[in-house]
């Protein structure tokens, strides 16, 4: 019944929008990182913010189900002194409606994060973000990153619902563009330590890149897309540690994308994509394969202000660092429990509106059905279990705007 429910409310939406617009991931969840030459000498206050409502309803031992209800804010002041340095200031918020205490650290992934301290009626990290143009091709930015969804990962490769409780991602970033290439390259640095503490140093190293065969601005245009995930924990003087072994985990990924520009009113693209991603433990013990592998295609269609997409995923001993834990084959919440060479068959869709420059309304539904598969853990040994289907749902708002204080 829950299922039939969401095919008809999808139904539903597509009868009554019917104008062309963009992506909801890019409305939602992207920053813009361009320097505009014209804003020199400007002091600005900027406001973005999302609310939230997402339901994830996921079945089987991988994952378990839970809902995000709340919003993150982040209220900044920036100012530009010259054409192509940027200064911008501030702190982001977190609440959960219905929360009252929050980790001072949160971050949250594959394995156990180890935090004791809380703070009260928000989560609250600074913001600070320097970041200058070098050229008109290449940017560096210091401090709190472009991070989350204006990366561009894949979704085996990133959880795209981190871009509502992560922090900002924050360290250094090198965006470098030309007319055939772009690359983001960047270290987020997630966990510092002092003398003697409990917890380990760990930072993520990553690149994404793409690589345009032909303009992409061409009616068919085809290109090459390089993704990689590299985290590291370790640290030397964190003497007390209960876990001091040092650990470096490599998630990568790449393949062949085509995107299909149509002259028609209500079907603007048509996208295929397909990858070759691995994981390998190249330090430590903790995760229980050393190596694999996995193959994801994806389809997609820009329809009216909604974007329909399939996809299929098979793997191989492949674990996720920051990626979707349902593409895994291991538990996030089971040490014990593991599958053997899951297929995954997805199904999304988003509509996605922008009411003015700022503003904008998004909401996605997913589908995702896990076949069946041999699974394990100590209790039950080798069995084999049936295909688990679920689903993922989501309603937003992203206010993103700015206010001109002064012009020096």
């Amino acid at each position: 019944m829950r299922v039939k429910a969401f095919v008809l409310l999808g139904l539903f939406f597509v009868s009554v929008f019917a104008d062309a617009g963009e992506r909801m991931d890019s409305l939602l969840f992207v920053e813009d990182h361009h320097i505009d030459s014209l804003g020199k000498g400007e002091l600005r206050v900027n406001i973005d913010d999302v609310s939230f409502f997402r339901d994830n309803e996921y079945k089987g031992n991988i994952s378990k189900g839970y809902t995000l209800p709340g919003f993150w804010f982040r209220p900044t002041v920036s100012y530009q002194p010259l054409k192509n340095l940027k200064i911008e200031v501030g702190a982001n918020f977190l609440h959960y409606w219905g929360a009252s205490k929050y980790p001072n650290l949160n971050y949250s992934d594959m394995p156990e994060w180890k935090g004791a301290q809380n703070q009260t009626g928000f989560h609250i990290v600074p913001f600070l973000r320097a970041e200058v143009a070098l050229s008109k091709h290449f940017q560096v930015v210091l401090g709190s990153i472009y991070g989350k969804g204006s990366h561009g990962l894949i979704e085996p490769l990133f959880n795209q619902e981190v871009g509502l409780s992560g922090d900002p991602e924050a360290g250094i970033q090198f965006l470098y563009e030309l007319s055939w290439l772009d690359v983001d390259l960047w270290t987020n640095w997630e966990s510092f330590i002092f003398d003697n503490d409990y917890h380990q140093e760990s930072f993520t190293f990553g690149m994404t890149s793409a690589i345009y065969l032909n303009r992409p601005t061409s009616l068919t245009h085809v290109y090459v897309p390089l993704q990689i995930i590299v985290q590291h924990r370790g640290g030397e003087i964190n003497t007390e540690a209960e876990d001091r072994e040092v650990k470096t985990w490599i998630n990568g990924a790449g393949g062949l994308g085509i995107n299909f520009k149509t002259r028609m009113r209500y079907l603007s693209s048509v996208k295929v994509e397909g990858y070759f991603v691995t994981y390998s433990q190249k330090q430590g013990g903790e995760l229980p394969f050393d190596d694999g592998w996995g193959l994801y295609g994806l389809a997609s269609a820009q329809i009216w202000r909604f974007n329909v997409s399939a996809g299929y995923w098979y793997g191989h001993d492949f674990i996720t660092i920051h990626g979707n834990p349902l593409y895994g084959a291991m538990s996030i919440y089971d040490e014990d429990y593991i599958v053997d060479s899951p297929r995954m068959i997805r199904f999304h869709v988003d509509y996605s509106h922008q009411f003015a420059k700022g503003f904008c309304v998004g909401m996605h539904g997913d589908v995702y059905n896990n076949l069946a598969v041999d699974a394990y853990s100590d209790d039950t040994g080798w069995v084999r279990e049936k295909n688990k289907l679920s689903i993922a749902f989501g309603v937003y708002l992203r206010i993103n705007t700015s206010f001109l204080l002064k012009k020096f």
